[in-house]
């Protein structure tokens, strides 16, 4: 098992950021919030499934082929290895709590397929 993660640690991406809440052996929990019509690249990992709680905010989400609208309360189950991307639909911060489950969590373990900022 392999959580690269550390409690407090935090980013500035172009959507948006996130701040990692909590970790233990197999899990870490982030605070993600992503700015007005932005979104996050379609991406998937290979080694941790997610579970996204919306809190604040309206997304639109795709999973694998489906795309729902999805208000603050909504509960998404991403699967490992599953094609995945959430966008801002609204006008405030869209703001959601990850859930990473695995045996490898790590921001490295991300594959890009599509990314409005040209990131690979």
């Amino acid at each position: 098992m392999v959580v690269k993660y550390e409690k407090g640690a935090s980013d500035v991406r172009p959507w948006g950021t996130w701040e990692i809440l909590a970790t233990g052996d197999h899990y870490t929990v982030k605070r993600i919030v992503v700015r007005p019509k932005q979104k996050l690249s379609l991406q998937s990992h290979a080694f941790r499934d997610e579970h996204w709680i919306i809190a604040e905010g309206t997304a639109e989400v795709t999973n694998g082929d489906e795309i729902i609208t999805a208000p603050a309360n909504t509960a998404i189950f991403i699967p490992a290895k599953a094609k995945h991307r959430i966008e801002n639909i609204g006008s405030s911060d869209l703001i959601f709590i990850e859930v990473q489950t695995g045996e490898t969590l790590d921001e490295e373990d991300i594959v890009r397929y599509e990314d409005v900022y040209g990131r690979v």
